[in-house]
């Protein structure tokens, strides 16, 4: 677990990794700046109170640090969003610069890519928003941002690495057999996702960590290989 944090640290600062990262990081930021415009512009639609400057001043403090909030809540439907995007090329340049030796994957169906992101991107924005709900509720919130976050980072970032090898319930099955490893990967995923800044490596840094993961699951299996995807 540990060394394959460590690779996919190295990985995404890497010359081979580094277009991938501009376009990630490049949308990632156009996104979360067009959410804070958004939200400028409503205020501003919203708040015109010309008599009272002291109270438009504190609405707009607090509309500042709800944006803040509200940015560091979208960090992971962002990571969600993206890792659909990008999956399959990060994939790629991970199995090709550390397992040259095994056989590459196929990429996912675009359909099938874009369905799956779509469904995943709304699971995450709910759990997110019920950890942004428990914000009041001192830990309960962390739990819940951690918990939820791990676990669906951990099962979608692994199914991701599995598919492109195996059929989705093949794929399923492998991450269910190995649901504790796949949990505490997903654990990492998110505390990495807590790390401001760095949060905007999310899909890079998840996508890398469970390539290396899942090859290092698929080699200690004990049992008969897994039939390739079709």
């Amino acid at each position: 677990m540990i060394d394959s944090i460590r690779l996919a640290l190295r990985d995404i600062f890497s010359q081979p990794f580094r277009a991938v990262l501009w376009k990630s990081l490049g949308l990632t930021l156009a996104l979360l700046f067009a959410f804070w415009l958004g939200i400028e512009a409503l205020l501003s639609w919203l708040v015109e109170i010309q008599s009272y400057p002291w109270l438009e001043t504190v609405i707009s403090i607090l509309a500042g640090l709800g944006l803040v909030i509200g940015l560091a809540f979208l960090i992971g439907p962002v990571t969600a969003l993206f890792a659909g995007i990008f999956a399959d090329e990060i994939a790629a340049e991970v199995e090709r610069r550390h397992y040259p030796a095994d056989p590459p994957g196929r990429d996912v169906p675009f359909l099938e890519s874009i369905r799956g992101t779509i469904a995943f991107t709304g699971i995450v924005i709910l759990v997110n928003l019920i950890a942004l709900i428990l914000l009041l509720v001192p830990g309960v919130n962390l739990i819940a941002f951690f918990v939820g976050n791990g676990y669906l980072l951990g099962r979608e970032f692994f199914e991701a690495a599995a598919r492109r090898f195996y059929p989705r319930d093949e794929a399923r099955a492998l991450r269910r057999a190995h649901m504790i490893r796949v949990f505490i990967g997903g654990f990492a995923i998110a505390a990495f996702m807590a790390v401001p800044f760095l949060n905007l490596l999310t899909p890079l840094f998840a996508t890398a960590f469970m390539t290396h993961l899942f090859k290092r699951v698929e080699r200690t299996k004990v049992r008969a290989p897994l039939s390739p995807a079709v």
